[in-house]
């Protein structure tokens, strides 16, 4: 990794710290921290707390974010999540990461994250990014990314990156929430178990039933 990309890191890292009291959508901690007992059965508004008697180290550290994933999907993009799953101890804190790889021309499809504000930045390459906002305006906000640049993606709101460039892109995204969730639009839409009504998507959509049809089982899998 060059100086410039840890400078990069840095500041995200700092910038992250600030995201998390500056816009997390979690409820506040009520002591030093909580980390996740997934071993739990009880059902609560996010995670039970593990005894802090039990809690160690490993409850705070992930591993592996500086290498690669492939990104050989349907869309070419990979996201690897860095969340209260992977991180326990991320339980109650409203923050999380993800990073981001994209082959040339590769997508992260438009979606949103209903729990969400995501700040992202790009280590390498190029991408274009944008997002809709709410009825009835529907602006289409959008900005061409190069290394170094960093974007704002508002809570809820439909948004996408895309590669530009001919290499592949690095992106790491600060979201502010421990589990911010995410809705691919297309793959809730035409991919949701069970499907929704043909003659729903049809009239949403002004498609023929037979591209519907034909959505529904690129989608099914």
């Amino acid at each position: 990794m060059t100086m410039d990309s840890k400078l990069v890191i840095l500041i995200f890292a700092v910038a992250m710290t600030i995201a998390s009291s500056a816009m997390a959508s979690d409820p506040s901690p009520l002591q030093d921290f909580c980390v996740a007992d997934h071993a739990s059965k009880v059902l609560v508004n996010g995670l039970v707390c593990k005894n802090p008697k039990y809690v160690t180290e490993k409850d705070f550290f992930f591993s592996g974010l500086d290498k690669a994933n492939n990104s050989k999907s349907r869309v070419g993009s990979i996201v690897t999540p860095v969340n209260v799953a992977q991180i326990p101890g991320l339980n109650t804190l409203g923050i999380s990461l993800v990073r981001i790889d994209f082959q040339p021309g590769g997508l992260n499809p438009p979606h949103t994250h209903p729990r969400a504000t995501e700040l992202l930045t790009v280590l390498e390459g190029t991408l274009g990014v944008g997002f809709v906002t709410s009825n009835s305006e529907n602006r289409f906000i959008s900005k061409v990314l190069k290394k170094g640049d960093v974007f704002t993606f508002p809570i809820g709101l439909i948004h996408f990156q895309i590669n530009l460039g001919k290499d592949p892109v690095v992106a790491i995204a600060a979201l502010s929430s421990q589990n911010p969730g995410v809705i691919t639009i297309a793959d809730a839409l035409f991919g949701s178990k069970p499907p929704i009504d043909v003659n729903v998507l049809t009239k949403a959509f002004s498609l023929d039933k037979d591209v519907v049809e034909y959505l529904q089982d690129e989608f099914s899998d």
